[in-house]
């Protein structure tokens, strides 16, 4: 005999059939996003425009980088200048490419002699190394950057499809639109992980007209139309949906108005980086990205940890909370300097909260922006005296504390310079090891001293390190041991010296 159901037990029934079913389709649901967020493939193009001057791009008809710059992240920076390297080609793409400056990968100027690209390889390599399967990609019409000739090239061999063409530099790039066309069909057709591509003429542009010129914008506004092909390419995928693509635009160096580089002028070492992708805050500014950042970004994009053996930092990378970055909107512009721009604001002598200054033994008088310990800028620094090596402090960022003897002895004064910077009292254990950590720029000279100490409790300082010899845009770790019963230790950093040189201090940390 058939079971019959009451209309109650129909209507249940039904009901549960239906949760059945709504249950059924949420976890489908779920499982097809999870498979999709699981197949979503990060990728990376690497976009380099030779001899480009940020501001001038601002002024140019150029929607695609000023749309990049809308929906991500510009990051001004400047570069180094002689001796550590010309602002020129060969060091600038270089120090894009392997993410360390020019002291490591050895390239100082365009003749490319002392490279050490075995030690420290262009980004591509090192991701060919850490993952042959991932696919690679490099388009320049610069020769040294992709081909054997002029002491090339920057990125090597092991690159898996390299595109090298000769560029005229005449100002119009009749090769750029080569570069453009074959990879843009590579990017969209093909399948990189990974790519590097390069347009010329904005350099040329500068060489014949000068970076103030018309014809300077108009090289900027053909070559944005190109990066608009790129991006319209990687669009254009069909795979685009289940990739996260990091795009980036970088430039080896500026260009003075008159036109030509290679010099320590702040327009020659001007430098910018422009980034979209996932977790940059869209119209985003930061003043604390270097050069050096595009290689560890393109590698952290990919899933590539080359650790300490690069300078650069990801761009998505936690902020170090440096105390002294915090100081840059209460900089202020120069008081007694004449060879830095009215308009540039970039010292104070403030110091970040905790923080102390002892001037108790400086003189009196010099120049007001140097009378001890101050925080500064590069852009500001850098200026008050070119080529006296202040271009080479590449490792600090942002702020940095500087003590200048040199500077602050231009104007009469009485007494000598001796100024103390104090951290504040960070907690230990008695018994451990402690290291401290910062970067410095020390340039030396008879007469002067330059001195780390350390107290423990309240107790006497004891120096634990003293520099008698140039320490150039070094990172510096002294391990501390930390005495039995110590609860807490206070770092200080003294300089004394007249008509000297200078020392800087960024970053410090105590870990």
């Amino acid at each position: 005999m058939p079971t019959v159901l009451s209309g109650r037990a129909l209507a249940v029934t039904a009901t549960a059939t239906a949760l059945l079913a709504t249950a059924l389709t949420a976890h489908a649901a779920t499982a097809e996003t999870a498979a999709t967020t699981a197949a979503i493939t990060d990728k990376v193009l690497v976009i380099g425009i030779d001899g480009t001057v940020l501001d001038r791009v601002k002024a140019a008809n150029a929607p695609h980088l000023q749309g990049l710059m809308a929906q991500g992240l510009t990051a001004k920076s400047t570069l180094y200048a002689n001796p550590m390297a010309a602002t020129s080609s060969g060091p600038g793409w270089s120090t894009i490419a392997t993410g360390v400056w020019p002291d490591k990968h050895g390239v100082k100027d365009n003749t490319f002699t002392g490279k050490n690209y075995t030690a420290h390889p262009d980004f591509l390599t090192r991701i060919e190394n850490a993952k042959p399967s991932l696919n690679t990609y490099a388009a320049a019409d610069w020769e040294p950057i992709t081909s054997t000739d002029a002491g090339g090239p920057i990125f090597s061999a092991k690159v898996d499809k390299r595109l090298s063409l000769k560029g005229d530099r005449d100002g119009y790039g009749t090769e750029d639109p080569k570069i453009a066309a074959a990879a843009s069909a590579e990017l969209r057709d093909q399948n990189p992980d990974a790519a590097f591509v390069y347009f010329g003429q904005v350099d040329g542009a500068g060489h014949s007209y000068g970076a103030a010129s018309q014809q300077y914008l108009d090289a900027i506004g053909r070559v944005d139309a190109m990066v608009g092909q790129l991006l319209t390419a990687v669009q254009n995928r069909p795979t685009y949906a289940q990739e996260n693509w990091k795009i980036l635009v970088t430039t080896d160096h500026g260009h003075t108005d008159a036109g030509g580089h290679g010099g320590s002028t702040i327009q020659e070492r001007g430098t910018f980086v422009i980034a979209k992708g996932a977790g940059i805050p869209a119209g985003s500014v930061r003043t604390d990205v270097k050069l050096v950042d595009v290689a560890a970004t393109a590698l952290a994009q990919v899933g590539v940890d080359p650790g300490s053996a690069i300078d650069g930092i990801p761009l998505n990378a936690p902020d170090d909370n440096d105390p002294f970055d915090t100081l840059r909107p209460n900089l202020q512009g120069r008081v007694g300097e004449t060879g830095i721009p009215a308009g540039v604001k970039g010292f104070t002598h403030t110091p970040p909260a905790g923080w102390a200054v002892d001037n108790s033994k400086m003189g009196t008088g010099g120049v007001t922006e140097w009378a001890g310990w101050a925080f500064a800028t590069d852009e500001f620094w850098s200026q008050a005296q070119r080529d006296q090596w202040r271009e080479l402090n590449v490792r600090s960022r942002d702020v940095f504390a500087v003590a200048d003897s040199d500077e602050w002895d231009d104007k009469s004064h009485t007494g000598s310079y001796d100024s103390t910077l104090i951290t504040p009292k960070w907690a230990v254990t008695g018994g451990t090891t402690k290291n401290l950590t910062f970067q410095t720029h020390y340039h030396h000279e008879a007469g002067q001293t330059a001195q780390v100490l350390v107290s423990y409790n309240g107790g006497t300082p004891t120096v634990v390190k003293s520099y008698t010899a140039d320490a150039v845009a070094r990172s510096e770790s002294l391990a501390l041991q930390v005495p039995a019963g110590a609860t807490d230790v206070q770092i200080r950093f003294r300089y004394a010296g007249t008509n000297n040189w200078y020392w800087t201090v960024d970053n410090v940390k105590l870990g």
